[in-house]
């Protein structure tokens, strides 16, 4: 279940191009999230969006107050639900501006690209490079029968993390939407961070990789 809090509204439509978008009845018009927030992306789905907007900047610089922290979670939450989902969204993100956060972005590569940058010198060429790189099923993870798996190439390569533990995959549900760093398993939280599946926003770490929704060819394949 989440820990966090659902995000404002968000404008939403009925496809992806936005010259579609302006015929009559492609408007979802403005969509309230009641939560929970593990259920927004189908709800979503299911009233026919395929097009979204994120009314508010994510906000990733400097973010350590739990309230700051709990609506950047929703927010990043949503984004990667609907990515899963080959949803388009539009959302902005904020980073920190040093260079020790140059490369931050490259750990959200997966997800559906911003349409902004703020932040780090170099964040147009850092946008540049996320669009022309993205695609469906670049991190994910699925659950086998006794294991879990992730195929991560964030990277430029291929990189494959399972584990047969039933604390790892204990890990991940409570992870999904957020939870206080200091509730995990030490253990556990170190090999995630290590791998950098695990996103750290204030006293909350978050899960990076989706489970995806539509795949992008066979899933054998990918």
């Amino acid at each position: 279940m989440s820990t966090t809090l659902s995000p404002p509204a968000v404008l939403a439509w009925r496809d992806h191009d936005p010259a579609a978008c302006e015929l009559p009845g492609m408007s979802l018009g403005e969509l309230a999230l009641p939560g929970p927030l593990e259920d927004e992306s189908e709800r979503l789905w299911q009233l026919g969006a395929r097009r979204v907007r994120l009314p508010e900047t994510v906000d990733l610089a400097g973010t350590v107050d739990p309230g700051r922290a709990a609506e950047t979670v929703a927010a990043l939450s949503l984004v990667r639900d609907l990515t899963a989902r080959a949803v388009l969204v539009e959302w902005e993100l904020r980073l920190d501006p040093g260079p020790e956060a140059a490369d931050d972005w490259q750990a959200l590569s997966h997800l559906q690209p911003p349409q902004r940058i703020d932040g780090p010198e170099a964040a147009d060429e850092a946008l540049r490079t996320w669009r022309r790189g993205h695609y469906l099923c670049k991190c994910l993870w699925r659950k086998g029968p006794g294991f879990v798996q992730i195929r991560d190439r964030r990277w430029g390569d291929l990189r494959r993390f399972t584990a047969d533990e039933p604390h790892y995959e204990q890990a991940i549900e409570r992870l999904a939407y957020g939870a206080p760093a200091h509730t995990l398993p030490s253990g556990v939280l170190d090999d995630f961070r290590g791998e950098r599946l695990v996103l750290d926003v204030g006293p909350l770490a978050w899960w990076l990789p989706y489970r995806v929704s539509r795949w992008l060819q066979e899933s054998m394949t990918i």
